[in-house]
């Protein structure tokens, strides 16, 4: 080749567009979730890496998710939340208020978004719930006339009920003094007295079954939850009517429920997880209040225990089972 060929085929190399370099991964993000219950319970795993999945984030692919239960356990839950911290997620979810709390103790730079959380102003989490401020935003699970809707229920019910021993953990129930106002303002105006249960363990629960003469009503409180079925039984054995705050106890077994939907407040949560992890400010995320509630009776109870329920219930619930 001679001189001239060599130069020509050196300026045609030169003109060849450069390769483009290797596409490299996504990095991965990581999640952190503190639940007071187990990871399988009500609001759990699947549900969430389903929620998450529809804003593209997926576990093995973009997404770690590290998942910590506490069981209903509070002092267990205060170590799980160190795990966390120590795990340094690009954002945390928090499932109860005991969860947002331990949080909240231990983080003020690590966003937090929570999920089936009671009255967050009144404990402190944020600011107000249109500008949260701080690392912390997220979905509550109550607004003021719920539980006056859950006491109304129980006047429905015949036997007349005209007592109601309301049952709530205070560890893992903190909001309880906000409803007990709330329920004692709405007792005087339907003619029923309350009357506080506070329960601490599974030996306080069998207790119950020597209340006599009214109605149960159980506060949304994840030790309940943790515990549903040696309460269901003690609810059983005492053969009084009951409205919990939950689904899942009428599937197995309880009375009725007036409740907001768990895997709604998911789903809600994931879009929120899905804005912090594209650059957006939690303080900037408004607190939102539930949207969707359902009406749950289960009337193979009703007659076990004796009771019947009004027409005009019946005629409002959304599942009736029979």
């Amino acid at each position: 080749m001679n001189r001239r060929d060599c130069l020509a085929l050196l300026g045609t190399i030169a003109a060849w567009p450069a390769s483009a370099p290797a596409q490299q991964p996504t990095a991965q993000r990581r999640l952190g979730v503190l639940s007071v219950t187990s990871a399988d319970d009500v609001i759990g795993q699947p549900r969430l890496a389903e929620a998450l999945a529809t804003h593209g984030w997926k576990e093995q692919d973009n997404l770690g998710i590290d998942w910590r239960s506490g069981a209903g356990d509070r002092a267990r839950l205060a170590q799980l939340a160190d795990e966390l911290i120590g795990l340094k997620p690009d954002v945390l979810l928090a499932l109860g208020t005991p969860s947002v709390e331990e949080l909240h103790r231990r983080t003020t730079t690590i966003p937090i978004v929570f999920a089936v959380v009671t009255d967050p102003v009144g404990q402190g989490l944020v600011q107000n719930l249109a500008h949260p401020g701080g690392n912390i935003t997220g979905f509550t699970d109550y607004d003021g006339p719920l539980a006056s809707k859950w006491l109304e229920m129980l006047t429905q019910v015949t036997p007349k009920v005209s007592r109601v021993f309301v049952i709530y953990n205070p560890a893992t129930a903190p909001f309880a003094a906000l409803m007990l106002r709330t329920l004692e303002d709405a007792a005087r105006m339907l003619h029923v007295t309350i009357e506080p249960a506070p329960v601490h363990d599974v030996a306080s629960i069998a207790a119950l079954t020597s209340r006599k003469d009214g109605g149960f009503l159980v506060l949304p409180d994840f030790f309940a939850m943790a515990n549903r079925s040696q309460l269901l039984t003690a609810i059983e054995q005492a053969r009084l009517p009951a409205v919990f705050c939950i689904r899942a106890f009428v599937d197995e077994g309880g009375l009725m429920s007036y409740s907001t939907d768990g895997a709604e407040q998911l789903r809600r949560a994931a879009s929120y997880i899905d804005r912090i992890l594209k650059g957006a400010r939690p303080a900037d995320l408004p607190v939102q209040n539930p949207t969707k509630f359902e009406l749950a009776i289960n009337l193979k109870t009703a007659k076990a225990i004796g009771v019947t329920l009004s027409p005009g219930l019946l005629a409002i619930a959304n599942e009736v089972i029979e």
